[in-house]
């Protein structure tokens, strides 16, 4: 049911109103029923019911009394009497036919009234019959009630049991206002629902316009991006949001605009003691002790580079470009070729994307160094889907605890606990990796190989 229902917000507004004025016009037409009927009740049936009353007197009257006998009249092959002066017709038996519609609530009326005149009867028939232009009957009646019959269309039949007495029944015209009434409701409610769900529809793009705005321009956020501000429009509280939106990409930009100059001014402060030590060291005699302050310096330097690398993430300075993939990713393990690892590159397709080469470089590097350093070689595959590409880096070495696979993500974080940097490192690699390929509108994930071993995958949004 939900999917059937609109999700923006003029559709929603446009639905609440349309079903508040369904739900206005449904109690109208029920107050309206119930003033037709009342209306009904008072203008024809309680006429009817005192001519049938007074008939039903007048009846008695002729039995008791012994006045002349009521008028004998014809009707094709039927006989009765009627009373001239109430034009009630007196049958043997009931005279309606037996397949016409009774009207239930036409009938109640009349046993009310009967009842509220002490008249005593037995069964009652009513039923309404459309009557047409040139129905034979209206011939037998007086012009001016038969004009007021083709005008109302319709001839209400009523017939009373008086018990031992026979059947009082009479005709009388019947205005046809359900009909008509139903009509006149449709038109008014379709009238309503052009003049107001449409200035709702119209008010509802103008409010939801500048929302989509500005949630597209929030999802596309990129601090330091030169993005102008976002123009306010719409109502007054939607102009605010936009406002406060525009604000406080201000004060982001300027956030990271004082981090950048902090960070450049630590890794100058950082780097300089670095390089004086360098130098320093070489007035030390013994080659071994030389050698592990040198490593020590070269780790330090590049601790720091990573550091600095992982919190500017957010601006890179690097524009991105149209990179051939399967290129970038063969120059990475050409790399650790050259220096004697064990590192395998299936031959891939060419495949054209738009990055930070630079950046996805390291990436697919780190995994690499870790596969390398942890199982002593790597398998690296380039795999083309149609929406995505994937950069599979499998190892066999020792895998990652299943309760470990999401913590390995987190900086500083290490599975060897040693303060040992050729096997531990300092827990930066995988976060490295990580920033960078989110960076990039994909993901990085890992999971242990059937066997043993690793099998860490990224995976790049297609075009």
């Amino acid at each position: 049911m939900r999917r059937f229902l609109p999700t923006s917000l003029a559709g929603q507004i446009a639905l609440l109103v349309a079903i508040a004025l369904f739900v206005a016009q449904a109690i109208n037409f029920g107050m309206l029923l119930r003033e037709r009927h009342g209306m009904r009740f008072a203008q024809f049936i309680v006429p009817t019911v005192t001519r049938l009353a007074d008939a039903s007197e007048r009846m008695t009257s002729v039995d008791e009394a012994g006045r002349p006998p009521l008028r004998a009249a014809r009707d094709g092959g039927r006989s009765f009497r009627s009373d001239p002066r109430t034009r009630i017709e007196i049958h043997e038996a009931n005279p309606i036919a037996a397949d016409a519609r009774s009207r239930p609530d036409i009938e109640e009326d009349v046993r009310r009234g009967l009842k509220e005149s002490g008249i005593d009867f037995g069964r009652v028939i009513a039923s309404v019959q459309p009557i047409e232009p040139d129905a034979p009957q209206l011939r037998r009646m007086s012009p001016m009630r038969a004009e007021r019959l083709r005008r109302l269309g319709a001839e209400l039949q009523i017939a009373v049991e008086i018990p031992g007495k026979g059947w009082l029944a009479t005709n009388s015209p019947w205005p046809r206002v359900e009909g008509s009434l139903m009509w006149q409701l449709l038109a008014q409610t379709l009238i309503l629902y052009v003049c107001v769900l449409i200035p709702v529809l119209l008010a509802g793009r103008r409010i939801a316009a500048p929302l989509r705005a500005l949630a597209t321009a929030a999802r596309g956020f990129r601090p330091g991006d030169g993005a102008p501000p976002l123009e306010e429009r719409g109502p007054g509280d939607v102009r605010a949001v936009i406002g406060a939106y525009n604000a406080l990409g201000l004060r982001v930009n300027a956030m990271i605009d004082e981090k950048d100059r902090m960070l450049g001014a630590i890794g100058h402060d950082l780097r300089t003691p670095l390089a004086a030590l360098r130098v320093r060291i070489e007035s030390v005699e013994d080659d071994d002790d030389r050698n592990r302050m040198a490593d020590t310096i070269d780790e330090m330097n590049r601790t720091l580079d990573d550091i600095l690398s992982l919190a500017r993430l957010g601006r890179p300075s690097e524009p991105a470009t149209d990179v051939d993939m399967a290129a970038l990713i063969d120059a990475v393990v050409e790399d650790f070729r050259d220096i004697g690892n064990d590192v395998s590159f299936e031959e891939s397709p060419r495949l054209k994307m738009r990055m930070r080469p630079s950046l996805m470089r390291r990436a697919v590097r780190n995994l690499i160094e870790n596969a390398v350093k942890y199982a002593g070689a790597a398998e690296v595959r380039l795999l083309p889907g149609e929406t995505t590409v994937a950069i599979e880096v499998a190892d066999r070495g020792p895998g990652i605890p299943a309760d470990k696979l999401t913590a390995v993500f987190d900086p500083f974080t290490r599975l060897e606990t040693s303060r040992n940097r050729d096997t531990g490192g300092i827990g930066l690699g995988l976060a490295l990796a990580r920033a960078i390929v989110s960076d990039a509108g994909g993901q990085i994930t890992l999971a242990n190989r059937a066997g043993g071993g690793l099998l860490a995958t990224i995976t790049l949004p297609r075009g």
